[in-house]
């Protein structure tokens, strides 16, 4: 789909709706006129207005909107809104319904409604806000609102020099279908699990090092992947035995390992997190349907997830997530609601329901024929909202992202006390996180709420080719967090 600006450059904030509008059309930015189909979203400056209009045809119906704003009230922010809420309403009429979002675009919507209850607000400002201004349903402001609460919450609990740390593991037994995240198969990369291992451990120590001079305090530690549990018992075992020798976790008040799939599983490797120090596990089934696992590439059984499940309480673990996507090829409405059904009846502290984000990475992209119509994804997600809020869980965490079925969204459920810190500080970026391993991202957060990226190596094998780079990024890591921690 064309869109062509006019009279402004404000191209992210009116790129990022159309995507979420029209997931379906491929974006295709022109700077000439054109006479067919797409978008033109145009900005007039008057002495005493900002006008923005907006023309969109499609399928040979052509609509245009206007609306303005005094100039003499004009932000970044404020004009921004206005050229969103001008494309929103010519959008309006060629979608069959209004969308649950409304005109929002970006990933983490709560960020709007947490700076609201920070700055003084309330729970119904915020809320008449978000319908108001953004034109949010209300159920997608419910969920803001919930979570937004446990973001205030999960903040009240750090200082100054808190920070995170996310150790990854880029490796899973087999790759799946759906999966776009930079990931290494276990059948066909074996043979760099030991070497990476080995690159890790160099990381940890020499990150620790670094920890303990800047005055930082680990507040939540998260190792994730890939699947952390595709290294053996004893590699566990020396992962989380240098991290204990090298970080001072005395100030941690959640450490969570996410063991993933049942397939990769045993008594003993759970018995060794838990005896490690963990005391979270992330237990992930996607459906509960084998003929939706077979399509997903995942080499499981749904029959396996509630002895795999049993053997994490076996251990000693009383904070256990359980993952489900909604919009898995060959599911259902019907297929989900039994999968989360039978989830839910096992009784996981969290309920993490995703849906399903179709990227180019994935291999799900060149073959995507057997996905749900987005008017089932809506009813699978409806559902999970209804239901598990009926079973006394609250949404604690949300966030959108790129091609997702239906523009939905990806929501963390919990029974009340249970939320999963690290998601909280990750996705609301309260404050700096500090990541080891390929593909790993730091972000270090910097005054006036702006964020300095560190990535290391994607790959696991770039990741061995570059260990002094590495260590030198994160020393320019830390002096930067140090400069911003110093000041006033």
């Amino acid at each position: 789909m064309k869109l062509r600006l006019v009279g402004h450059e404000d191209r992210f904030a009116i790129e990022q709706l159309q995507l979420a509008l029209f997931p379906a059309e491929p974006m295709e930015p022109v700077d000439a006129p054109f006479t067919d189909g797409g978008a033109v979203s145009t900005l007039h400056r008057g002495k005493t207005w900002l006008t923005a209009v907006t023309e969109i045809t499609l399928g040979g119906k052509r609509v245009r909107k206007v609306r303005r704003m005094k100039a003499s009230a004009e932000t970044v922010r404020l004009r921004r809104q206005l050229l969103q809420q001008c494309y929103y309403f010519a959008a309006l009429e060629h979608l069959p319904a209004p969308p649950a979002w409304g005109a929002l675009a970006g990933v983490r919507p709560t960020k709007l409604t947490t700076r609201h209850l920070l700055e003084g607000g309330t729970l119904a400002s915020a809320g008449k806000m978000m319908k108001d201004t953004y034109f949010v349903s209300g159920e997608r402001i419910d969920l803001c609102l919930d979570c937004s609460v446990a973001t205030v919450e999960a903040q009240s609990l750090l200082e100054k020099r808190d920070i995170s740390v996310y150790i990854g593991i880029p490796f899973c037994p087999t790759r799946c279908a759906y999966c776009s995240f930079i990931s290494a198969s276990a059948s066909g990369a074996g043979a760099l699990l030991e070497p990476y291992l080995l690159a890790l451990l160099e990381e940890i120590k020499a990150v620790g090092e670094m920890l303990a001079s800047s005055g930082c305090s680990v507040r939540t530690l998260y190792i994730g992947g890939g699947t952390p549990t595709t290294l053996s018992a004893q590699q566990l075992r020396r992962l989380m035995a240098a991290v204990n020798e090298h970080f001072d976790l005395s100030r941690c008040l959640e450490y969570t390992v996410e063991a993933g799939r049942p397939d990769t599983l045993s008594p003993e490797k759970l018995q060794t997190i838990y005896d490690l120090g963990a005391r979270r596990v992330s237990i992930n089934p996607q459906t509960m349907d084998n003929h939706v696992l077979a399509l997903c590439g995942r080499a499981h059984k749904a029959e396996e997830i509630p002895a795999a499940f049993q053997m994490a309480r076996d251990a000693g673990f009383q904070e256990i997530n359980m993952d489900l996507i909604a919009g898995l090829p060959g599911d259902t409405p019907e297929g989900f609601q039994a999968s989360l059904e039978a989830v839910a009846a096992m009784g996981p502290e969290n309920i993490t329901v995703h849906t399903l984000a179709l990227k180019k990475a994935a291999a799900l992209y060149q073959n995507p024929e057997q996905l749900p119509t987005d008017e089932e994804v809506a009813r699978m997600v409806e559902f999970s909202n209804s239901y598990l809020r009926r079973l006394g869980y609250v949404p604690y965490y949300l966030y959108r992202q790129k091609y997702m079925s239906g523009s939905f969204e990806n929501v963390g459920w919990c029974k009340p006390g249970s939320a999963c810190l690290y998601n909280i500080y990750m996705m609301e970026e309260l404050h700096s996180i500090i990541a080891l391993g390929g593909g790993a991202m730091s972000k270090v957060n910097l005054p006036g709420g702006k964020l300095e990226r560190f990535p290391n190596p994607k790959y696991p094998q770039q990741y061995l080719e570059r260990p002094q780079a590495v260590l030198q990024e994160k020393q320019e890591l830390f002096a930067l967090l140090q400069k911003s921690l110093d000041l006033p």
